[in-house]
C-alpha cells in the first residue's frame, strides 16, 4: 500500500504542473490509518493569503501554526515545525488529500498512510446522546499487549454535552491537549502535534468506570487501559523522582553551544546568579511547552540576576544533525539563553552519569534543575504540566515564580 502511494505521489509530482486544482481553505478532517485498523483522527484549518498557505492544527484549546506548506501541481508538502516529520500527499479529484505522514527518526524513516477531507470541522461523529458525563479525575492503568509493561496516569476531563476536552497527567508530563466525544456509552479522544499521534477508544460502563480501552500511539504502538473515577487520586511528587546525590551539590558541566563554542556552568556569566538548567530535546512535546513558558519568562526577568541554560539531549550523537534540530526548536520559541548540545541521546541509560553525575538519575524530559546564587542545587523537578492541563499549569506558574523569588533574594 505504501509503495503504491509513493508511486502515485511521484507520478503526480511529475505531471503536477499540468494540474490547476488548489487546496481548499477552511476546515479539514485528517486521518492517520494504521495497518492494525487503528484510525487516529485530528483537525486542521487551512489559510491561503496571497498564495502563502498556512495550517493551524487544532487540538482542543490549541492551534498549532504550520507555516511550511507547499503545493506543486497536485503534490502537497507539509513540514511540521517540530519533531522532524512531514506530510507528502497528492491532491485528489474530489479535493481530498492522500499520501503519507513521515517521521524522520535518528537512523531511519517511518511512515503511515494519511488522508484528509476539506469541509469537515467535526473530529468525531456523535450519533447518540451521551449516556454519561465523564468530567472529573480518573486514575488510569495502561498495559502493553503482552501484559509485561504497565504505566499509571491520571485522566482529567471536562465534558460539555457530547464534547470532551482533557489530558492525561503522568509523573513526567502530560499528554497535552486531547479532544473528543462521548457517543452514547463510547469515548473517543485524540491529539496530534507532530510527536504525539494518539487516539483513545473506550467503553463507559457507568458513572465511575471506563473499560475496554485501546490506546493507539503513533504508527505501531498500542496499549489497553481502564480507569475508575477518583477525585483524590495523586501522582508522586515531581521533586522526588530525581534528586541530587548529596544535599547542596554543585553542578559541573561544559558543552558546546549551537555555534560549537564550549560553555560551562562555571563561566563568569553565571556567577552570583540564580540559574535554571533545563534538560530538554527538540523531539519532546512537553519540552516545547516548557520552553515556550521559560523563553517568555526569561525576557521579562533576566535583569533580576537570573540565567537559564538549556541542555539538549537529541536523538542522535551526530553534532550537525543535533545542532540543526535544536536550532530550529530554539528559533521557533525565540530562545535567547544558551542552548547546549550534550552529545548524549535520551535513550542512553547512562545519560545522567555522562552529563550530570551529581544527579541520582534523569527520569524524564523535561527535567528542570534550580540553582541558588551560591551555585548549590536547591530543587530538581521532573516533567512539566503544560497549558493543556488547565489549573495544573496555573499552579505550576505560581509555584515556579515563588521558587524563583526565593532564589533571587
Amino acid at each position: 500500500m505504501k509503495r503504491l502511494l509513493f508511486i502515485t505521489f511521484a507520478a503526480l509530482a511529475a505531471c503536477g504542473t499540468q494540474q490547476k486544482a488548489q487546496l481548499a481553505t477552511g476546515a479539514w478532517q485528517a486521518h492517520l490509518l494504521r495497518e492494525d485498523g487503528g484510525d487516529i483522527v485530528f483537525n486542521f484549518d487551512l489559510l491561503d493569503s496571497a498564495g502563502k498557505k498556512t495550517i493551524h492544527i487544532i487540538n482542543a484549546g490549541e492551534r498549532m501554526l504550520v507555516d511550511d506548506v507547499r503545493q506543486e501541481g497536485d503534490s502537497v508538502f507539509i513540514r511540521m515545525p517540530f519533531f522532524d516529520n512531514e506530510f507528502r500527499a497528492a491532491l485528489q479529484a474530489d479535493g481530498s488529500l492522500q499520501g503519507l505522514w513521515i517521521r524522520h527518526l535518528a537512523n531511519k524513516d517511518a511512515s503511515i498512510t494519511f488522508k484528509a477531507k476539506p469541509g469537515i470541522s467535526e473530529r468525531f461523529a456523535s450519533t447518540q446522546a451521551p449516556k454519561f458525563n465523564i468530567s472529573g479525575r480518573w486514575p488510569t492503568y495502561f498495559s502493553s499487549p503482552n501484559g509485561k509493561d504497565s504505566s499509571f496516569a491520571i485522566g482529567e476531563f471536562t465534558q460539555n454535552g457530547s464534547v470532551v476536552h482533557g489530558t492525561f497527567l503522568t509523573t513526567t508530563g502530560d499528554y497535552r491537549y486531547l479532544q473528543g466525544v462521548v457517543d452514547g456509552d463510547s469515548l473517543k479522544l485524540s491529539t496530534f502535534d507532530g510527536s504525539h499521534a494518539y487516539q483513545f477508544n473506550a467503553l463507559i460502563t457507568n458513572d465511575s468506570t471506563i473499560s475496554n480501552g485501546v490506546f493507539y500511539q503513533g504508527i505501531t504502538n498500542k496499549e489497553t487501559f481502564s480507569a475508575r473515577k477518583d477525585s483524590s487520586a495523586k501522582l508522586q511528587d515531581a521533586t522526588t523522582l530525581a534528586t541530587v546525590k548529596e544535599a547542596g551539590a554543585v553542578l559541573d558541566f561544559s558543552f558546546p553551544d549551537l555555534n560549537g563554542k564550549k560553555v560551562s556552568i562555571k563561566d563568569e556569566q553565571f556567577k552570583n546568579k540564580a540559574v535554571i538548567v533545563q534538560l530538554s530535546g527538540s523531539w519532546c512535546p512537553n519540552c516545547m511547552d516548557e520552553t515556550a513558558y521559560l523563553s517568555d519568562w526569561y525576557k521579562q526577568n533576566k535583569d533580576r540576576g537570573v540565567a537559564i541554560i538549556m541542555l539538549c539531549y537529541e536523538r542522535t550523537t551526530d553534532f550537525e544533525k543535533s545542532r540543526k534540530a535544536a536550532a530550529g526548536f530554539a528559533k521557533r520559541f525565540d530562545v535567547t539563553y544558551p542552548v547546549l548540545l550534550t552529545g548524549v541521546t535520551p535513550a542512553d541509560p547512562q545519560k545522567a552519569e555522562k552529563t550530570l553525575p551529581q544527579l541520582t538519575g534523569i527520569k524524564g524530559f523535561p527535567t528542570t534543575i534550580y540553582i541558588d546564587k551560591s551555585g548549590k542545587v536547591k530543587e530538581v523537578h521532573t516533567g512539566f504540566n503544560g497549558p493543556g492541563t488547565g489549573e495544573h499549569y496555573e499552579e505550576y506558574k505560581k509555584e515556579f515564580n515563588a521558587l524563583m523569588d526565593e532564589l533571587l533574594k
